[in-house]
């Protein structure tokens, strides 16, 4: 693939990423204790809206693989998402005082939408750019990096604020002007400049005539597809819970000021960024799944020491974020190219091309892995009596527990799962050959 095509799709998934560590870290916290709402009312509320927006993916996903605005399927899908998302993320980022709990569903509602607008039509988008192999790792580390990229420069731009003497909530309703100005400075390179899939084109037609009921019922048969989807679902809910918990961890554990968090997420999410070719690499001479596994084997180990760590361990905890942000790296750039290969793996054994659909069902799996853990973490530590404004040595260690132990666990069921994942490099080159084949 050309240099500038790449580039030009890839540059959206930095304006995309900004606002991650806002909505996914900071948002439950923002709402929850400044605006005081509670730990309980906003992990439930945030939960809804996630199951409310996790109902548009197989619709979406399916709408952009049948219908085509001047034989484009993706690109309009990914325009209208944007614009929306855009309206969302400064709505919900640049909260009144005495926003409550209708205005968070409302806007929470509208940014996840606008999300899966863009998100499902552009990820479907990447995994036919390419049916090589390796090329479709290529691409997703490429994506991935650039999202980590947006995600990473967010990190900085708190911290930088936050040692400026800015607040939080002031510093992350900046952060949502310059995510809607990347926005818009990138979004016009991938419209213009990247092409629409001949793949897409040329096989979209085929599940036209499908039902969507069918379409999605036949998935469970695709027994590959299901394997992968339950993995990415576990590892996401073991990544996601320690994200919705990161603040509390550093406030009542470490105890830690505001600058010193922004740190924290600069290293881990730079480490990340660094370790992505490393990954990309190992995939090539190991396979895909298997360097998977071991660098879910490898953050394990090193989150599981975080159960041990004492007050005030800025450093240790420092080792645990660089290792663990180098094995985000392998969680974000392998599975979804995996999850090309399954795309076809189900072509050809289903006889029609569904990309759409089974990224917009990777994108469920996704947000309900983060709905998960929202609706999971606050709602225990609550029940457990644990105070993030006056936390005893029990509550604690229910955090503790919840932060690094349920996720590890999480990891490790993962791992039994992916190990022997059997579509490596020679059968998925046998499985386009066929594909090749069948539409001569």
């Amino acid at each position: 693939m050309q240099s500038r095509i790449l580039t030009a799709y890839t540059g959206p998934a930095f304006a995309a990423a900004l606002p991650t560590i806002p909505v996914y870290i900071y948002l439950p916290t923002l709402y929850g204790v400044h605006l005081d709402l509670g730990l309980t009312i906003t992990g439930i509320v945030l939960l809804i809206s996630r199951l409310i927006d996790t109902l548009t993916d197989p619709l979406i996903g399916l709408l952009s693989d049948k219908f085509a605005f001047r034989n484009n399927y993706r690109k309009p899908w990914i325009a209208a998402g944007a614009l929306i998302a855009g309206i969302g993320i400064h709505q919900l980022l640049s909260p009144d005082l005495d926003a409550g709990v209708g205005y968070l569903l409302v806007w929470s509602i509208t940014l996840y939408v606008g999300w899966t607008m863009f998100a499902v039509p552009y990820l479907a988008w990447g995994a036919e750019l390419s049916s090589d192999y390796h090329e479709r790792t290529r691409i997703t580390s490429y994506r991935e990096g650039t999202s980590i990229l947006g995600i990473l420069a967010a990190g900085a731009l708190i911290a930088g604020a936050t040692f400026m003497g800015w607040s939080e909530p002031k510093s992350i309703g900046l952060l949502a002007w310059i995510t809607i100005f990347a926005g818009a400075l990138s979004l016009p390179f991938l419209l213009f400049l990247v092409p629409d899939s001949e793949l897409t084109r040329v096989k979209v037609s085929n599940t036209i005539k499908t039902p969507f009921l069918s379409s999605v019922k036949s998935l469970i048969k695709n027994k590959l597809f299901m394997r992968l989807l339950s993995a990415w679902l576990l590892n996401g809910i073991a990544n996601g819970i320690p994200a919705v918990l990161f603040f509390l961890y550093l406030d009542n554990i470490l105890g830690t000021t505001e600058t010193q968090r922004a740190i924290y997420v600069v290293l881990y999410f730079g480490c990340t960024v660094l370790a992505m070719p490393i990954w990309l690499h190992l995939s090539k001479l190991i396979g895909k799944h298997k360097i998977w596994c071991w660098a879910m084997i490898i953050a394990s180990v090193s989150f599981v020491t975080v159960i041990f760590l004492p007050e005030g361990s800025f450093i240790c905890f420092g080792l645990v974020c660089v290792i663990t942000g180098m094995c985000l790296a392998a969680d974000l750039s392998l599975p979804p190219a995996m999850q090309a290969d399954v795309v076809d793996y189900d072509a050809l054994k289903f006889k029609k091309r569904r990309t759409g659909l089974l990224f917009s069902l990777w994108g469920m799996s996704t947000k309900l892995a983060l709905a998960i853990s929202i609706g999971f973490a606050f709602p225990a530590l609550d029940l457990l009596g644990f105070d993030p404004k006056d936390s005893d040595p029990e509550g604690k260690i229910f955090l503790v527990v919840i932060y690094a132990l349920v996720p590890v666990v999480l990891k490790l069921v993962t791992i039994c799962i992916i190990w022997k994942f059997p579509l490596d490099s020679r059968r998925h080159n046998i499985v386009t050959r066929r594909l090749e084949s069948a539409h001569r």
